[in-house]
Formats: structure tokens, sequence, C-alpha cells
């Protein structure tokens, strides 16, 4: 079994930081692509960012410059740091894995930790 959890969401007023932490563990053999997604109510579910096991990232348009994905390979834990958060990034974010046991390779998601950006 493999476990995704979150921790790091909550309350910020807007232009503050926030960081989002997703720790993988289990039958784990090794983790390729991290990502964290979000979703809005009454919205879609959308990729906020992703990382390579070997470290290139990409973001959505609306988070360049102002979010930070990173990982740490030893501690099957990724990262999202925020800043400049705006009202508009409210949602739950998601992070997700894709993680081999060793056999086959699955996609495994968190169970979402809410952030909420204040005027």
């Amino acid at each position: 079994q493999v476990q995704l959890v979150e921790s790091g969401g909550g309350l910020v007023q807007a232009g503050g930081s926030l960081r989002l932490s997703c720790a993988a563990s289990g039958s784990i053999f090794s983790i390729n692509a991290m990502d964290w997604y979000r979703q809005a109510p009454g919205k879609q579910r959308e990729l906020v960012a992703g990382i390579t096991r070997g470290g290139s990232t990409n973001y959505i348009d609306s988070v360049k410059g102002r979010f930070t994905i990173s990982r740490d390979n030893a501690k099957n834990t990724v990262y999202l740091q925020m800043t400049g958060l705006k009202p508009e990034d409210t949602a739950v974010y998601y992070c997700s894995a894709a993680i081999s046991s060793g056999y086959t390779t699955s996609r495994y998601w968190g169970q979402g930790t809410q952030v909420t950006v204040s005027t």
C-alpha cells in the first residue's frame, strides 16, 4: 500500500505565503513525476506544478514566478512553496505521484489540503 499525506494548508491573507508538503510512504521502489493539483469550488481540478525525478519543473502560467515546486527524493517528499498568494489561489490542493512498486507503476493521490486566501 502507498499513501500520500499532505500538510501545510491554511488561511492566509492576500500577499502571504504558505508551504505545502506531501510525503509518500509504503511499498515504494521509485517515484517518478510528482505533481500538485488544485480544485476550487465549482471548477475542474487543474495541474498547478509538476517535477520529474531529475528535477525538471513545469507550472501553469497563473503561478509562474510565485510558486516553486521542489522534492527531496531521500524523503519521498514533494513541496510547494507559495508566495504572493491571491484570493484566486483559494482551492483544495492535492499532491499526486507516479509510484513504482518494482512491478507496476500507478498514480496515487493525497487527501487534499485546503488553502484559503482572504482579501
